[in-house]
């Protein structure tokens, strides 16, 4: 969540649990581990994901100040990452991949049309907020490959599949993966900022698009089961199903 404007739109978004306590729901019924904590001012949320039976690993949206949890996950689990996969080019979501990427001699994925802010953060976010940050030197990771929508991609032994969900920013994108639980599979779906826990994502910073982000939500999003787990950039954890049934800006 970038400051200043209305940051993420929520209006009453009930409390949930954090979207850090997502590994003790999966890690033990299914194949796929997902772990995260809300990283650096912007709180972030990072997230780990990994399969039970191997030590290899893809990190999502490394925000700001991420590298000493990463490590201490990486550390804990034993786990080495193989890719970075941005869910759209501000500066909360990708600013620790390039030292991430480079560090372990991995790429990062993102979509072409953001990926300009991650040597220029400013243009993401405008004249008005880019302040806090000059004076600051951002370079891109050493490989960064594009995503593209509809790709599929396996990394680290997961299928993830893309979606482009523009309208926070031109280049957004959903990454949907599936887990086993003990109700059966279950879809998760890392919506970075284009929907949360009771609200949608802002779209007044440059490339932003309101009527394009409610249009890529009910696109990419409210067209899964109402069981699909929704892990969202900021905040907790919610439900396409309970957004669909009460989110105010999707009505």
């Amino acid at each position: 969540m970038l400051p200043g404007a209305r940051g993420p739109i929520t209006r009453d978004a009930p409390r949930r649990r954090a979207a850090a306590m997502m590994q003790d729901e999966y890690r033990e019924s299914g194949r796929v581990r997902v772990m995260g904590f809300p990283a650096g001012m912007f709180q972030t949320n990072c997230y780990i994901i990994a399969l039970d039976d191997t030590n290899e690993c893809v990190v999502i949206d490394p925000g700001q100040d991420a590298m000493p949890a990463l490590r201490s996950v990486f550390d804990e689990h034993g786990l080495a990452p193989v890719a970075v996969v941005l869910t759209h080019g501000h500066l909360d979501h990708m600013w620790s991949a390039q030292p991430l990427c480079d560090e372990h001699g991995i790429p990062a994925y993102i979509h072409p049309e953001d990926r300009g802010m991650l040597s220029d953060p400013a243009s993401g976010i405008g004249p008005q907020l880019s302040g806090f940050i000059q004076g600051m030197e951002f370079r891109e990771p050493g490989t960064v490959k594009d995503i593209q929508d509809g790709d599929l991609l396996e990394l680290a032994g997961i299928e993830l599949a893309f979606a482009h969900a523009p309208g926070h920013t031109r280049g957004s994108v959903i990454a949907r993966t599936q887990v086993a639980t003990e109700d059966g599979p279950r879809d998760i779906v890392f919506s970075g900022d284009t929907l949360f826990a009771g609200g949608i994502g802002r779209s007044d910073l440059p490339g932003g698009d309101a009527d394009q982000l409610i249009r890529s939500i009910k696109e990419t999003l409210l067209v899964l089961d109402d069981s699909t787990t929704v892990l969202p950039g900021h905040g907790g954890a919610t439900t396409v199903g309970h957004e669909r049934a009460t989110n105010p800006f999707l009505r």
